[in-house]
């Protein structure tokens, strides 16, 4: 099932946009995904500073990330998600990165 037709996304738009149907939906962005567009790179970030011998390291690396990663990241990226879904929307689906 593609993102954007998580029951909690289609609850909000359906409330927000009065859209009943996922049918002209873009397809799955990552700009419509606060993990993709910022969660992830910080975390990243986080895992790589140093280069990573193994994959044990690296399961390692991440889930020590995971664990000391600010939870203002977090919000701040979920805050942002209604202005990309505000974006995708006034875009008809279309290109709308520029409009960020």
């Amino acid at each position: 099932m593609p993102a954007h037709h998580a029951k909690e996304t289609v609850i909000f738009f359906q409330m927000k946009h009065q859209l009943s149907s996922c049918q002209h939906w873009p397809p799955t962005s990552p700009d419509l995904n606060p993990v993709d567009y910022k969660v992830w790179s910080v975390l990243q970030e986080q895992v790589y500073k140093v280069k990573v011998n193994d994959v044990d390291e690296l399961r390692q690396r991440i889930q020590t990330g995971w664990d000391e990663f600010d939870q203002r990241v977090i919000d701040k990226a979920i805050k942002r998600w209604h202005t990309h879904l505000r974006a995708c929307v006034e875009a008809k689906g279309s290109q709308f990165e520029h409009k960020l």
